[in-house]
């Protein structure tokens, strides 16, 4: 049991799973602080020096001074503050995934449309023949089964 489950372990895929959770973890921590640090001090600032981590609303009725001290005295409330940096969070990973997809189907379609070879190459005089011919039209020589190299065109 121990020895399958090494092999389960160990196979690539989960070895690639498991490095972009990794860094996807910490590619998220990256992205929290860049909206708790960066984008949401300035938008604060701009809208009359609000910390939106102290947006709240208290369901009890009471008022408190802050969201610590409402959590400290076990009011419920309603912390749409910390949902809007959580959104914020949320839409600019959903951007950089949509890039990362956006670049690879990019590339994944330049190697699908890559130009197919026009021609072979005859294996006894080296002409340049067409794809559908039978025979060569220099030497007459028949080409039926001539592989045809992605590269180069020539016979391998």
């Amino acid at each position: 049991m121990w020895k399958e489950f090494k092999e389960f372990a160990m196979k690539g895929n989960m070895i690639d799973l498991a490095i972009g959770v990794i860094i996807g973890g910490a590619f998220g921590k990256v992205v929290t602080s860049i909206v708790n640090d960066l984008i949401m001090p300035p938008i604060g600032q701009l809208l009359g020096r609000v910390d939106f981590k102290n947006l709240y609303i208290s369901l009890n009725g009471s008022s408190y001074e802050s969201l610590e001290k409402a959590k400290l005295a076990d009011a419920p409330t309603l912390n749409y503050g910390l949902f809007i940096n959580t959104l914020l969070d949320f839409l600019i990973v959903a951007f950089v995934i949509f890039l990362v997809v956006k670049q690879m189907n990019r590339f994944r379609r330049k190697k699908e449309d890559a130009p197919k070879p026009a021609s072979k190459t005859c294996p006894d005089c080296l002409s340049d023949i067409p794809l559908a011919a039978k025979r060569c039209r220099h030497c007459t020589s028949y080409v039926d089964e001539i592989p045809v190299a992605a590269n180069d065109n020539r016979v391998m």
